[in-house]
């Protein structure tokens, strides 16, 4: 116990970047040791943000004068410096930026007419994310850190952000995915200042390499087959010619929405969203007796094993309860059985479109 004590001790004395004899040295120049004088931008750890930016642009300067002597050019020396405010994350930052005679020196830390550190642009769009419009994050801004950022800042921040999400888009795909997630979930989502329910669509591929890829997103009122059909025409435009086996759930017009695209790929209905579909027609309290009853079906060891559940259970007591559960799965049946087709591990891996919801929580 003692021994393992004094190894957390050592650990955490070992993660220290700073001496507690410095950070008491540095506190003892402070008069007024309140949150401001401490924290704030104009406090003790704004001046050590200060002076850490600017002893890293000098160790720049002297490696970039340092490199152009090694390369046999002289007549370029230290010239002073040129004040510069940058916006960070938690407000503005005054630094004076040092530069050399010839006005060569191009500084990787903060770059010329680069007036925002990395961080900031995140924050502006992490809110924007949120649904926060452009004025409810410039507010944000000046309540919480003081900062004046006009509505045109934010707006060429967000701006770069969708010209991105459009490159993405529309990027070119691999021509073939062994595996396609297919699955619209409902989410909340902000347009033109009010909060409405829309249909997000999303295709998660899984590579030859076995890396998952999400090839799309897509926005819609409601989900549809005849909007799927525009994501595949999408899709194959963007270079993916076949799919082999394509995940999905029991949207009426799915499979030939697929078909009409990707004629050769396989089907799969996901067994989770048939089992919840089938739930519905029970109540609360009967729900997870009904779900055991269905499990010989999808767990069978062979779609004749699964065929056979299939009838016992329309002949059960359930069955004959809800009797509209069994002919449901019956006319889905050949989307349903196509997992028994490969080994178990590929089975787990195609029976749900359960990893584009994980994705979403994520």
């Amino acid at each position: 116990m003692a021994n393992t004590m004094k190894k957390n001790t050592q650990q955490t004395q070992t993660r220290k970047l700073f001496s507690d004899a410095l950070i008491d040295q540095l506190l003892s120049q402070v008069q007024d040791k309140n949150a401001e004088s401490l924290l704030g931008e104009s406090g003790l750890a704004g001046q050590l943000k200060k002076q850490l930016a600017e002893r890293m642009l000098t160790a720049e300067l002297s490696h970039h004068l340092d490199k152009q002597s090694a390369q046999g050019r002289t007549g370029n020396y230290r010239n002073g410096s040129s004040a510069k405010t940058v916006i960070t994350p938690s407000g503005e930052l005054r630094l004076d930026i040092p530069r050399d005679r010839l006005s060569s020196f191009e500084p990787p830390l903060i770059a010329k007419y680069q007036r925002r550190l990395p961080g900031f642009d995140d924050h502006v769009i992490s809110m924007y994310a949120r649904g926060m419009s452009v004025r409810e994050i410039r507010g944000h801004l000046l309540e919480l850190y003081g900062l004046e950022v006009s509505p045109d800042l934010i707006s060429t921040i967000t701006d770069e952000v969708l010209s991105e999400v459009e490159q993405w888009q529309t990027r070119p795909l691999e021509a073939l995915y062994p595996i396609v997630y297919l699955d619209a979930l409902r989410l909340k989502i902000r347009d033109e200042g009010s909060v409405k329910n829309k249909a997000v669509y999303l295709a998660l591929g899984i590579r030859a390499d076995g890396r998952k890829e999400v090839l799309g997103l897509w926005i819609e009122q409601t989900e549809g087959a005849k909007f799927w059909l525009k994501v595949f025409n999408e899709l194959c435009n963007r270079g993916l010619t076949d799919i082999l086996i394509a995940v999905v759930d029991g949207l009426r017009g799915f499979l030939e929405a697929i078909e009409t695209v990707y004629p050769n790929t396989q089907i799969q209905t996901c067994i989770v969203h048939l089992i919840r579909n089938s739930l519905t027609f029970a109540s609360w309290k009967e729900r997870k007796t009904l779900a055991a009853a269905l499990k010989p079906i999808y767990q069978a060891a062979s779609s004749e094993a699964a065929q056979t559940a299939l009838d016992a259970f329309e002949c059960s007591e359930w069955g004959r309860k809800f009797p509209t559960i069994a002919d449901m799965w019956r006319r889905q049946w050949q989307q349903v059985i196509l997992f028994f087709a490969y080994p178990p591990e590929v089975r787990k891996i195609i029976y749900t479109t359960n990893a584009i919801e994980s994705l979403h929580m994520q």
